[in-house]
């Protein structure tokens, strides 16, 4: 993928990403989250939705439940790629308690302004965001016990540099637990050229043996990819419509394809 081809896909995401933002803001009912939602719908649990501010619930884009998954422990320091409205890092926080912390990463202004807000309401004080890149994390190496993140490392067209910053950032012994888009089997090569299907999650998706192959290039051991949701063509269809993509022509392409699921690994101690 050329320079200005990613330039491209970073700016159609950071624009989806922060009309998603708006419309939390605007009318919190018309964003993901919604039960009937093809990939974001169901992700929380009732107790989870209630500790959370209802725009963090609202303005979710994940594809599934890293805090969940990723078995935090008291004291912990978390970081989210791609924290969004800050749900995840909401729940994070409660999860290692005060004497831990969580910290949100992501580049799009209006999603951190929400996120502010959401952090205000919580009233939790373990909390902070951060603007910046997954591909140029702000943070020293070794700064962090667990990565985390919800169907993002998806959307970058520089997957290499995502996943050796996630590694650098954390600490000899850290895991590395995300929830995202992956792919079982071929998508058309056309497909993989549509920079708003990138921003759309589809044609980012990296194919399950490439995942592998690129976190043990980073370093990490103990790779794991555990599928949560395999998606059907009514889903699939579903989702696309709700992007605004070519729902009748994409949908049978990505067919029992493109899953939601849960990537683990670890670095070594």
């Amino acid at each position: 993928m050329t320079d200005h081809t990613d330039l491209d896909v970073k700016e159609i995401v950071k624009n989806r990403y922060g009309r998603a933002a708006r419309r939390v803001l605007m009318a919190p009912e018309s964003c993901c989250g919604a039960p009937n939602d093809a990939v974001c719908g169901n992700l929380y649990d009732d107790a989870e939705a209630a500790a959370v501010p209802k725009e963090a619930l609202q303005a979710s884009l994940g594809c599934g439940n890293p805090t969940l998954l990723a078995e935090l422990r008291t004291g912990e320091v978390v970081l989210d790629l791609g924290a969004g409205g800050g749900i995840d890092v909401l729940l994070s926080a409660r999860r290692v308690g005060p004497t831990g912390k969580a910290i949100g990463l992501d580049m799009t202004d209006e999603m951190l302004a929400l996120a502010e807000q959401n952090k205000r309401q919580s009233g939790l004080t373990n909390v902070e965001f951060l603007r910046g890149e997954i591909e140029d994390i702000p943070l020293p190496e070794g700064a962090v016990d667990v990565v985390i993140s919800n169907c993002v490392i998806n959307l970058s067209a520089d997957k290499d540099r995502v996943l050796h910053e996630a590694y650098r950032v954390l600490r000899p012994g850290g895991r590395f637990a995300v929830s995202d888009l992956v792919v079982r089997g071929s998508i058309p090569a056309e497909l993989r050229a549509d920079a708003e299907l990138w921003a759309g999650c589809v044609a980012g998706a990296m194919e399950e043996t490439e995942y592998r192959s690129k976190l043990a290039a980073a370093g990490f051991t103990d790779i794991d990819v555990q599928p949560t949701r395999v998606f059907t063509r009514d889903e699939a269809h579903a989702f696309l419509a709700d992007e605004g993509l070519e729902a009748d022509r994409i949908a049978g392409l990505v067919a029992d394809k493109v899953m939601s699921a849960f990537v683990r690994a670890k670095k070594p101690a």
